[in-house]
């Protein structure tokens, strides 16, 4: 489902293409809002949310870009094919994004001149149970395939990402690692 709200688009997509990005869904161990107000500024966002009731997902939606516009930071919404759109774009161009998964599918992300690829599983998640994690070198071999810049996902943090970064990341994504959960809200 695609969500056109009005929304300021001029700060939204201003500066680079954001190096860490929040994947929510309801799958979070925590608060989507708390998780996003913990970003740091100019982070992205791709906002899935598919099991939510359409009523309830559209005020999520809400709550989260009106925080990702005050803190520059770029939101996608995620479509059940795995390909995200632009929440808040100055002009619709369709996807922006696909989720790839092999060399394969990051040949049709390239033809289809995608800016973004999200290469997963890099390596084991807690999210996708059972998935084979492509490795550093799988990596490696996909972000060399695509023009877009290549965002690692899956079993992802900070420490992986430096990693990856001589392979061809241009930024990581997570769930757990960027969730702010119950207890870090009563301490913070």
């Amino acid at each position: 489902m695609r969500y056109r709200q009005p929304l300021p688009p001029a700060r939204f997509w201003r500066g680079p293409v954001p190096r860490r990005w929040l994947f929510t869904d309801e799958r979070m161990p925590g608060d989507a809002i708390a998780a996003v107000r913990a970003l740091p500024p100019r982070s992205g966002i791709v906002f899935r949310h598919y099991a939510t009731p359409a009523a309830g997902r559209a005020r999520l939606l809400r709550r989260i870009a009106r925080i990702a516009v005050a803190r520059g930071h770029w939101l996608l919404v995620g479509g059940a094919d795995h390909r995200s759109f632009a929440y808040a774009a100055p002009h619709d161009r369709g996807a922006v994004s696909a989720g790839v998964h092999n060399v394969r599918e990051a040949e049709q992300a390239r033809r289809a001149g995608l800016a973004l690829i999200f290469v997963s599983p890099v390596f084991a998640t807690r999210s996708h149970p059972g998935a084979a994690p492509i490795g550093v070198s799988g990596f490696a071999q996909v972000a060399r395939t695509s023009t877009g810049m290549a965002i690692a996902l899956g079993g992802m943090d900070a420490r992986r990402f430096r990693l990856l970064r001589r392979h061809g990341a241009h930024g990581w994504g997570a769930i757990d690692a960027l969730t702010v959960t119950k207890r870090e809200r009563k301490r913070g």
